[in-house]
């Protein structure tokens, strides 16, 4: 379900974070889905029950899932999820599209990246 990797120099939580978001924006874990409780997880994956209760905090903060007393946490409707996701990783891959454009790589070279045809570029 979700790999932790200890040589990752992103803190523990932010991989199960990650991991959960990506199982929900693949579409492994539907609308509706409830997520193993936090004693569940901690356990199978070997760790403290307040990283997973933070990474389901966080997920919870950015619309992922929601959490009912006494129920349990589950996975939230909606496409919220997939525009959060989208804006994360554009925030992210802006400045490296901003820097190759300064290194002069043409608009068609980073279209072909895009497209695979030109990884090298």
């Amino acid at each position: 379900m979700i790999h932790l990797d200890y040589r990752d120099s992103r803190p523990i939580y932010e991989q199960v974070k990650d991991g959960l978001r990506h199982l929900v924006v693949t579409g492994v874990m539907v609308p509706g889905d409830k997520l193993p409780s936090v004693r569940t997880l901690a356990t199978q994956l070997a760790i403290n029950p307040n990283t997973i209760q933070r990474a389901y905090g966080e997920l919870e903060t950015e619309g992922f899932v929601y959490s009912v007393t006494g129920r349990g946490t589950f996975v939230a409707e909606g496409d919220t999820q997939s525009a959060v996701r989208r804006r994360e990783v554009a925030d992210k891959v802006k400045p490296m599209l901003e820097e190759l454009k300064n290194l002069g790589m043409s608009r068609e070279e980073l279209l072909a990246m895009w497209e695979g045809g030109n990884n090298d570029a």
